[in-house]
């Protein structure tokens, strides 16, 4: 038996094009000792930290293989909690950026996290419903929290008090005595979902945000200090706390259950509400770290500020309201009127600032109070953006003001199309709303072209112009020094769904939704304003077809054309006489891309139906029929000079391909939705990516070679780990299930530990009858030797 063929593996180079993942949360952090400089942002698996003023990056926290999807600064502002979306919580530091903790308890995605005031501890929420407190210092879990019937969606600790209130999907805010680990109290007072919730006023109050317009307020009274203190003064006691209202909440005590009332830790009753301008859902609801501000936003791109009066200007408040009191009283009769219906409304408790408009619709925010009173807001927008803002709060009319947009380094919205250059340099990547060209090996994007919603694209030859094909039927050449747009045709009467280079390089063919592929010729015009002639093409040939074309590509000889039509067929010509040749019949849904190797015998085919053929182009006979991906073929390229190939799937997944052995080679996991596309560098050194995540991945082709057996061999290894940690936990006969468990699960790591614990066991067990055996030669020699 011969020695099996060699590949070579492709790694991951990098990952650019993303500014921020709209499924995280955006958390400022101090940067060279100044608070609020830094937002740290999740980015598909990693996390990046920006500097705000310079628009950098300056840190990346890279992850493993999840999407991060919550962040939570330590109060000391040295690290960063992130949790993922397998449930696993990493903490990292923010001068080096390692991560020193990691945290496995959570079965799905970590939906809210946060800190206790000093640090030591740090409490999650998932969406498997239950909430976990660790303890940060001793890098171990304390407990599991079990009540909630839905995806946690708010966690907070009280400051005083060893208390936890936690919010969820399923319409209940929870109030967890953590010093007995059970829940005490639950608010059932709301109809729809708990989207957000924060603590105001010294903890004397909480705000929660649900499906509606309304922002709740619910009056916190600890039923201890009341013991204490009974005589304290009306006028300390804002609206909702006066006794009448105490005695209302004991008359409706209905909306709420208590497990013991004797054993009652506070009241928890609603005063009142406070409306938002948007209609739909809270996304986002929170205060600064010095709880003067309250901010919220909807699903929309409007932030809504608003201010919280402390209680000293609630008491000044009262006063003024008193004396104007009186004074309408002395004025209406000379008689004294009672001074107890004087009461400061909600609203003017909790005062409207402003709303900032974002320029697209807001994902998270965070913010920071400074000592002046300026209030810095930081969005992470929807469109891959970041913005900040200013807010003088001691204006008369509080306007806010964009100080910073880091916008540059990705795209609004997904990139459908990429190309090389052909020195495998630079990359292009094209969108919905612009066209970037980017610096293979620095990662930096050096032009930004607006176009319109582009589809395909390549660079001219000479590498100095590109053309992109668009939606609306469009050719729109640009020149990159420049970066201008220099023509723009109108090809097709449908969408320009692919291009292909001619392998003269003296023209091009597109191929389009309205049943056409078109033959162009690069030409040099002159234009009359100009001196020098300037590049332009011009259409030469037109072959009508009877189905829309998806897909068009040439043989490398240029003798044949491939065209794929929506009827699933892929049809070959002449390319010098437009004769019809072959017809490639056999998939069971439309051909979406296709290439042809580099010596002309093969052509590989990718469906919507997620199989790839491979075909002889011979006689249009099917070598073979892989089942690829779990979802459609979205893109298919040769690797140069070679019969291996690379797909694409809607699926996340990019897999290479061996045509001649029809092996699948390697899967190049990393995206984590649907891939668009890719391009393959001229020299096969290099892959290029683009994901609805918004990311573009740079994958490398290294020297380590790649063996089949043992590559599936580790596949089978990931596979059965995986399978291992899924596994419930064992049921141990009449046990119920109680409101509290054991913090860590079940993973690969904890069935090693406790297989080597086990091992050590044995192994104890061992020696300890050996050194009895020892012990009892040793006594009857020593007798023997004493007799």
């Amino acid at each position: 038996m011969g020695l099996s063929r060699q590949y070579l593996r492709y790694v991951p180079a990098a990952l650019f094009g993303l500014l921020g993942s709209a499924g995280g949360n955006a958390a400022m952090v101090a940067l060279g000792g100044e608070r609020g400089r830094g937002v740290a942002v999740a980015a598909c698996e990693h996390v990046f930290v920006w500097d705000l003023r310079k628009g950098e990056k300056v840190l990346i926290l890279k992850g493993l293989k999840q999407e991060a999807r919550y962040l939570c600064p330590s109060p000391d502002g040295l690290h960063l909690a992130v949790g993922y979306e397998d449930g696993s919580i990493r903490i990292f530091s923010l001068l080096n950026g390692e991560a020193n903790v990691t945290f496995n308890g959570h079965k799905a995605a970590v939906t809210a996290m946060q800190y206790d005031q000093l640090g030591g501890r740090l409490v999650s929420g998932s969406k498997d419903t239950d909430v976990i407190v660790w303890d940060v210092i001793n890098e171990s879990g304390l407990y599991r929290l079990k009540g909630h019937k839905d995806a946690v969606t708010q966690v907070l600790f009280l400051k005083e008090k060893n208390l936890l209130v936690t919010s969820g999907k399923d319409t209940l805010v929870k109030w967890w005595d953590l010093d007995t680990q059970h829940c005490f109290k639950t608010l059932v007072g709301h109809r729809t979902e708990v989207w957000g919730m924060a603590l105001i006023s010294e903890e004397k109050r909480l705000i929660t945000g649900t499906a509606d317009s309304e922002l709740r307020v619910w009056d916190i009274s600890y039923i201890q200090e009341e013991v204490k203190d009974p005589d304290e003064p009306e006028s300390k006691k804002s609206k909702g706390s006066s006794p009448v209202a105490e005695k209302d909440t004991e008359e409706d005590e209905t909306l709420e259950l208590d497990e013991s009332p004797e054993e009652r830790l506070l009241k928890c009753s609603k005063v009142g509400s406070i409306m938002r301008e948007g209609r739909d859902r809270v996304v986002t609801l929170a205060t600064d770290r010095t709880g003067k501000i309250l901010a919220c936003h909807g699903t929309d791109s409007v932030l809504e500020v608003f201010s919280i009066l402390s209680q000293e200007e609630v008491q000044k408040k009262l006063e003024k309201k008193m004396k104007k009191a009186k004074k309408k009283a002395k004025k209406k009769s000379e008689e004294e009127e009672p001074e107890g219906d004087v009461e400061l409304s909600l609203q003017e408790e909790i005062q409207r600032v402003t709303n900032i408009k974002a320029s697209a619709k807001i994902k998270s925010f965070d913010m920071i109070l400074s000592p002046k009173g300026e209030l810095k807001v930081v969005l992470l927008l929807q469109n891959n953006i970041i913005e900040s803002y200013l807010l003088n709060l001691s204006a008369q009319v509080p306007q806010a003001v964009r100080a910073s947009k880091i916008s540059i380094g990705g795209h609004r919205s997904d990139v459908r199309t990429l190309a090389f250059s052909s020195d495998n340099i630079a990359i292009l990547s094209a969108s919905a709303e612009s066209v970037k060209i980017w610096n293979r090996s620095t990662l930096q994007c050096i032009r930004t072209m607006d176009c319109e919603y582009a589809l395909c694209s390549f660079f001219v030859p000479g590498d100095r112009q590109v053309i992109v094909g668009t939606k609306t039927g469009k050719l729109q050449l640009y020149d990159l020094a420049s970066g201008s747009l220099m023509e723009t045709i109108n090809a097709h009467d449908g969408a320009v769904w692919s291009i292909a280079l001619s392998p003269d390089q003296r023209g091009f063919v597109t191929g389009g939704a309205d049943k056409c592929v078109k033959f162009w010729e690069f030409e040099l015009v002159k234009d009359e304003s100009s001196v020098q002639k300037r590049l332009s093409m011009k259409q030469v040939r037109i072959l009508q077809l009877d189905e829309d074309v998806l897909c068009v590509r040439y043989s490398p000889n240029q003798k044949l054309l491939a065209v794929s039509l929506l009827d699933c067929t892929v049809k070959i010509f002449y390319t010098d006489t437009l004769k019809f040749f072959l017809s490639l019949y056999g998939h069971k849904l439309p051909v979406l891309c296709m290439d042809i190797s580099y010596d002309g015998t093969l052509i590989a085919t990718g469906s919507a139906d997620r199989n790839v053929k491979i075909w002889g182009l011979d006689f249009g006979d099917c070598h073979r029929s892989l089942f690829a991906h779990d979802d459609s073929v979205m893109y298919l390229q040769f690797v140069a000079k070679s019969h291996l190939f690379f797909t694409a799937g809607k699926d996340g997944k990019i897999k290479q391909w061996d045509a001649d052995k029809f092996e699948h080679i390697q899967t190049l996991e990393g995206h984590h939705q649907e891939v668009w596309c890719l391009a393959l560098s001229p020299n096969g050194d290099y892959v290029v990516s683009a994901s609805h995540d918004k990311s573009l991945r740079l994958w490398e082709r290294t020297r380590e070679p790649l063996v089949l057996e043992e590559e599936r061999e580790m596949q089978r290894e990931a596979e059965y780990e995986e399978s291992v940690a899924k596994e419930d936990q064992p049921v141990v006969a009449g046990e119920t299930q109680g409101e509290t468990g054991l913090a860590g699960k079940k993973t690969i790591e904890t069935i090693k530990a406790a297989e080597r614990i086990m091992e050590a066991i044995e192994l104890y067990r061992e020696e300890m009858v050996k050194l009895k055996e020892h012990k009892a030669i040793c006594k009857a020699a020593g007798k023997e030797v004493k007799g």
